[in-house]
């Protein structure tokens, strides 16, 4: 009786998380602008606070400029370049669309399947979907404070070999940076939106939708990094 009870709260979680993800898309589909404004907007101050937070580790840094490596400054480009760069962010992404689907089936199926369980059982599933969330934002936050610090060092480094400042070297990437930024940070955008307003059961569209368009922003970004940004910072530093 009990295994046919989990069966069916498991069941029921996933049915009616099936018909959020369906309603919300056709609520999107029908007024895309108000959501995807929302979701840039705050992406875009999420991917400018890591720039800065950048420079300011960059700033504090001992660069190295025996070892900043730049394709097409200090070494010729190639495809090959744009497969690493779309590979890297790719990892990164992927992380944020699975933080993204986490916070849906901790903020939204686990308390559904907790409410059908009841008992002990309920319980359980009922704590575990808000460590899940603590775990997910932990995890977020980890992630941000890695990528500013490495990226810090790595601009510390170019940027003396370059002569430039920290700061002119990163206004020198914001053409392929904001852009590729913005879409990485799309699927977090959603999580925390939803987070506030309580909205869990539509980031499984959310991760959809966002990560759809996260990969046509970072595989643009990728192409601008590699053949235009390259040659922005040749025209200003060697000039």
């Amino acid at each position: 009786m009990a295994a046919t009870t989990d069966s069916r709260a498991s069941n029921l979680a996933l049915v009616q998380g099936i018909a959020h993800t369906k309603e919300t898309l056709a609520i999107w589909r029908a007024q895309p602008w108000p959501v995807l404004g929302t979701w840039f907007a705050a992406s875009f101050l999420v991917s400018v606070g890591l720039l800065a937070s950048v420079v300011l580790v960059a700033s504090r840094s001992t660069p190295d400029p025996s070892v900043g490596v730049m394709p097409g400054i200090f070494t010729p480009v190639s495809a090959g370049d744009v497969i690493h760069t779309v590979v890297r962010n790719l990892l990164v992404l992927a992380l944020h669309s699975l933080a993204c689907v986490a916070g849906f089936i901790a903020g939204s199926s686990m308390p559904l399947e907790a409410k059908e369980r009841g008992g002990w059982f309920g319980a359980v599933h009922d704590y575990a979907g808000r460590f899940a969330i603590l775990f997910v934002s932990a995890a977020t936050v980890f992630s941000l404070m890695t990528q500013a610090y490495v990226l810090g060092g790595l601009t510390a480094d170019v940027a003396a070999r370059l002569g430039l400042s920290d700061l002119t070297f990163v206004a020198l990437l914001l053409p392929h940076a904001l852009l590729e930024l913005t879409g990485l940070f799309l699927p977090l955008a959603a999580w925390l939106i939803a987070s506030r307003r309580n909205e869990w059961h539509q980031l499984l569209a959310a991760t959809v939708v966002t990560t759809s368009i996260a990969l046509v922003m970072v595989l643009t970004a990728a192409f601008i990094e590699t053949y235009v940004t390259p040659e922005i910072i040749h025209a200003y530093a060697f000039r």
